[in-house]
């Protein structure tokens, strides 16, 4: 089929056949007038993810943006592709609508293609009529081989040769006993599958499309499909539920959508309207998947502990680790809309984070793995001196760069206070490390004194751990200028858990063997972390559950959008309250739970150690094993072929049963036919493989 050139600033490649005849465009342009209509279609088979949000940020804003429609004449339809019964969910349905609302985004209206199912089914019964569709007794794999027949035989037409000579035609395969079944046999055996003579699998109804083209997507797709599962939306209605490929392109044009990506042969065969086509390229963000399969892996293995989970890249898990609407909308924005695959870099995400934080979040000191200090020689002041509230209370600023947000007070408690561990180490590593040593101090935030090592005091049962430091505070006007200034937390600081996260994978694009690429360190918790108590002041104001379980009650969701329970841990980074807080119903009493959103952009200096520990010489050593093996397979695989490089390469020796011409995995090592995107992947993994090879060739002059 021929395209049409078309000048559209949004619109991809226009087929011919795909252009609407002009007594349906005037019939659309009737019905929309100056409206401009998008749609946000996503299927209940799992939570949002940020690739989600890139599509609602085009749908919702950038499309209209781009094509100058004017605020009043913007309209998004959001609509459940509901489907598929099997994977879909109320708990999934609940969690979509949350997360578009929270995302700021107020839709026209919500729709459910299941809604639509009678509509849907007597457009099946037209097609029939028209000689469009057939009933097939096919199963999987026969389609398959249906399939692949007619793709070899394209691709011998395009390559000049004769497709008979190269793929001669088999007639149990194509055109096979069922495309050719009279409209009237196919009438009565669709009405069958529809009051469930037939079991799941049986027959199946396919759209009659073209097995001689070159686009594998005409290869006579799937219509209807048998299925005895109730639905969650509209409950056991249905036996036979209406595919995806066959439903989205009749909502759209029902719906009188302007700019997708519809399957314009459906429209075409019922005279519906075709909307007009968007194409862009799916976000790939670093060091995560977006796969709901993988996603759905990760949390049912236990890898999460739910969707919400703060390393997941659902919209849960973002908001739940403190990315705001108006952080992940700006980053969606900035990266915009292009048709080329790419990989976001995360860091990219992470940039606006701290600039919407930095200048909202309100300020507090910590200390993750505290260490207790104890003032015994004063210089310049005396331990008198700090009894009187007023030489020891410091008004501190809840936002240096926002006066609205007010202050909190914070007192200096020279007979105990916290340090934390990583601000200390036994030496300053050839001037590299500016905290605290025995041989070099360092200023004390706020107070404006200098902290001195005298006497360093180990667990008696672990010599190796620190408990406590007994130090020397310097007051005087002549005090040496320090290093630099560490936090500290006063001896009435609040428990508290802290979560700290980092990428969920050890390498920015995971592979096949993405399980075995998880991070082990993506999240590492302090227990017996400490924050300043004027964090209370947030707690206090924080809205918590009234069901008590085992005596306590947790903290409500904030669905606000906002920033109220966000904090800058000063020195670390930006951090919110997590939804396992509690308070103790009776005693009032609060456990606090924290995740770390964003680090600081400033590097936290690594802490100076005095001797390698054993544990730590293992660790050394096995790392530089790890490094050794992984150079053998690199310099072992650029000595692989592109075509055998999934045949040959350990890291995917035995995953793959078949392959294409080009090397290609086309089976699993169960045989179960790889999906197209799954292929589409391996065929990246190989062009890259191919560049290195390239290069290495360079280097050797070849």
């Amino acid at each position: 089929m021929s395209t049409t050139t078309n000048n559209d600033p949004l619109a991809a490649r226009e087929l011919t056949w795909a252009i609407n005849p002009e007594e349906i465009l005037a019939e659309h342009t009737k019905i929309n007038g100056p409206i401009v209509r998008t749609r946000f279609p996503p299927e209940p088979n799992g939570y949002l993810h940020i690739g989600h949000a890139k599509s609602m940020n085009m749908n919702f804003k950038l499309a209209f943006e781009k094509l100058g429609v004017e605020p009043a004449n913007r309209r998004t339809i959001f609509r459940y592709d509901d489907t598929n019964p099997e994977a879909e969910s109320a708990e999934y349905i609940a969690s979509l609508e949350r997360d578009v609302r929270w995302m700021g985004w107020e839709p026209e209206r919500t729709t459910y293609s299941s809604e639509l199912f009678q509509q849907l089914f007597d457009y099946a019964i037209v097609l029939i009529k028209k000689g469009l569709a057939y009933v097939c007794d096919f199963d999987k794999a026969t389609v398959e081989k249906q399939r692949d027949l007619a793709s070899r035989r394209a691709q011998a037409r395009n390559s000049g040769k004769d497709p008979d000579e190269v793929a001669p035609l088999d007639p149990a395969l194509i055109p096979g006993p069922n495309r050719n079944r009279s409209v009237a046999e196919n009438l009565d055996l669709f009405h069958k599958m529809a009051k469930g003579f037939f079991k799941e699998g049986q027959y199946t109804l396919r759209m009659k499309m073209d097995l001689d083209h070159s686009n594998p997507n005409m290869y006579d797709l799937m219509a209807y499909r048998i299925k005895y599962v109730p639905h969650p939306h509209i409950g056991d209605v249905w036996c036979i539920y209406p595919t995806y490929d066959f439903t989205h392109s009749i909502c759209d044009s029902l719906e009188h959508i302007d700019y997708i990506e519809p399957y314009f042969w459906v429209l075409w065969a019922l005279d519906l309207y075709r909307p007009k086509v968007y194409e862009m390229s799916r976000l790939n963000l670093a060091y995560t998947v977006l796969s709901k399969r993988r996603l759905l892996k990760l949390v049912n293995n236990g890898y999460m502990r739910g969707w919400d989970d703060c390393r997941m890249p659902t919209i849960s898990g973002l908001r739940r680790r403190g990315y705001t609407p108006d952080i992940i909308n700006t980053f969606c924005t900035g990266i915009g809309a292009t048709r080329a695959m790419n990989v976001v870099e995360v860091e990219k995400l992470s940039s606006v984070a701290r600039v919407e934080l930095g200048a909202k979040s309100r300020r507090c000191l910590s200390a993750l793995t505290p260490v207790k200090v104890k003032i015994v020689e004063y210089v310049g002041c005396t331990a008198e001196s700090f009894d009187d509230d007023a030489n020891c209370t410091y008004e501190v600023q809840n936002s240096p760069t926002d006066e609205t947000l007010g202050c909190h007070m914070l007192k200096f408690t020279p007979k105990c206070f916290y340090v934390d561990l990583s601000d200390f180490g036994m030496d300053n590593d050839g001037g590299n490390f500016y905290g605290l040593t025995p041989d070099q101090h360092v200023g004390l935030k706020y107070v404006g004194a200098n902290l001195h090592v005298s006497k360093l005091i180990h667990d008696k049962s672990s010599p190796e751990k620190l408990v406590e430091i007994e130090a020397k505070l310097d007051l005087s006007e002549g005090k040496p200028k320090p290093k630099s200034h560490i936090s500290w937390c006063p001896s009435d600081s609040v428990k508290c858990e802290v979560r700290v996260y980092n990428n969920l994978f050890v390498v920015p694009e995971p592979s096949e063997k993405w399980e075995e690429e998880l991070n082990p360190q993506s999240e590492i918790v302090y227990p017996n972390a400490l924050v300043d108590p004027s964090v209370l002041e947030v707690a206090k104001k924080i809205e918590f559950s009234s069901e008590e379980t085992g005596g306590k009650t947790k903290v409500t969701e904030d669905m606000s959008g906002g920033t109220d329970r966000h904090f800058q841990f000063e020195r670390l980074g930006y951090f919110i309250i997590d939804l396992d807080s509690a308070r103790d119903a009776k005693s009032g009493a609060y456990k606090l739970v924290f995740n770390r959103t964003v680090n600081l952009r400033e590097d936290i200096p690594v802490k100076a150690k005095s001797a390698t520990s054993a544990k730590d010489k293992e660790k050394l050593e096995a790392r530089k094993v790890a490094q050794a093996k992984q150079l053998a397979a690199k310099e072992a695989r650029l000595k692989i072929s592109p075509e055998n490089l999934f045949k040959e390469a350990d890291e995917y020796k035995g995953l793959y049963s078949a392959f294409d011409g080009d090397g290609i995995p086309t089976h699993d090592a169960a045989g179960e036919k790889l999906t197209k995107s799954a292929m589409k992947n391996l065929k990246k993994e190989q062009a890259k493989h191919v560049k290195q090879l390239k290069v290495k060739a360079m280097k050797e002059g070849k």
